[in-house]
């Protein structure tokens, strides 16, 4: 499988100044393989979650994500997200043709980037979607490794800079095994994920709601 593409490299590199901004740290790339199969999963609060992640493991990995399909409607994404390599997917609608070229994918000795919560949190618990844990048990040589993203919502909070970190580690639990529940595992995994980092909110909302400035 063909890591880092042209278009890949040139969309990290034009919002690195973002990672930047928000003074990104990032902890934990060992547990990231550098070759083979692996399926990395997140929390997901933010829009800039899966540009953050894919910044913070490019010296090792290029994440090809699970996308929401509604991206390639935006006029002039979608070469930009099929030259990324990134998969659409129906949310909500159980996706069987973007979870057999996930797992295709994966095979291959790709990395497959995935929000078990399947959308942005909005400060809210979501549960975990079962798809996740079938990806992971359908191509069991896959090493999963688990990202803790916290910071990104505070993003929305210009001119005042955020502090975002990245924390890459693997499942305290264990890798998935194969007598488990598809969606136990999924909800095993993004219990440990949030565990570190509970739902947010974006800046903006939070001082709306608390009535504070934002200058």
């Amino acid at each position: 499988m063909k890591e880092r593409t042209r278009t890949y490299s040139v969309a990290m590199t034009v919002n690195r100044p973002v990672a930047w901004w928000g003074r990104m740290q990032v902890e934990g790339l060992d547990a990231l393989p550098e070759q083979g199969p692996l399926l990395i999963l997140g929390n997901h609060d933010s829009h800039w979650d899966p540009v953050m992640v894919g910044i913070a493991a490019f010296k090792r990995r290029q994440i090809r994500a699970l996308a929401k399909s509604e991206l390639w409607e935006v006029r002039g994404l979608g070469p930009i997200l099929n030259g990324m390599g990134q998969i659409p997917i129906q949310r909500g609608k159980g996706d069987k043709d973007a979870l057999a070229k996930a797992i295709e994918t994966l095979r291959a000795g790709a990395c497959i980037g995935v929000f078990p919560e399947g959308t942005r949190s909005k400060g809210k618990v979501l549960r975990a979607r079962s798809g996740v844990g079938r990806l992971a048990l359908e191509v069991p040589e896959a090493h999963v490794t688990l990202v803790a993203i916290e910071g990104t919502s505070d993003l929305t909070g210009f001119p005042r800079r955020p502090r975002i970190r990245l924390r890459f580690f693997d499942p305290v639990g264990g890798q998935p095994r194969p007598d488990e529940d598809p969606g136990a595992l999924s909800a095993r995994l993004l219990s440990e994920i949030r565990e570190l980092v509970p739902p947010s909110i974006s800046y903006r909302k939070r001082a709306k709601l608390s009535g504070v400035s934002e200058d």
